[in-house]
């Protein structure tokens, strides 16, 4: 019986979005240079690539989100919008943040949803008879 670590925790999906997220909330109060945002935007898409396919709808989304034009894509009402989001670059920062979050919360729960469906797969107990 291979020795197993109790405290070990898998690495989800919903992970490597809640990092991107965490990242892109720290560089809010940054000041960004438009090069590093483009490095971003190129490390999320593969991000996104990786745990939706490559041809998934929200790798358009974030497309969207990275010009500023993803109100209606994410269903962002305008009176939840920053007043100083008239900014292109402060309304992409911000599209981009509900998009992920948006991708994060859809993922967190299809991984509960998943483990629920997968709690006890493993069990050695003989069938109930």
């Amino acid at each position: 019986m291979p020795n197993t670590n109790a405290s070990f925790a898998p690495f989800t999906r919903s992970d490597a979005i809640k990092e991107q997220l965490d990242f892109l909330t720290s560089l809010d109060h940054q000041d960004l240079s438009e090069r590093e945002l483009e490095s971003f935007d190129s490390q999320t898409k593969v991000v996104l690539a990786r745990v939706y396919g490559a041809a998934h709808q929200y790798l358009e989304l974030y497309e969207y989100a990275t010009l500023g034009e993803a109100e209606a894509l994410v269903n962002m009402p305008e009176s939840a919008q920053e007043p100083q989001s008239r900014d292109r670059f402060k309304k992409g920062l911000q599209q981009r943040r509900q998009a992920l979050l948006g991708m994060l919360v859809e993922m967190q729960t299809l991984e509960a949803q998943e483990s629920t469906v997968l709690e006890g797969e493993d069990r050695e107990d003989p069938p109930s008879v």
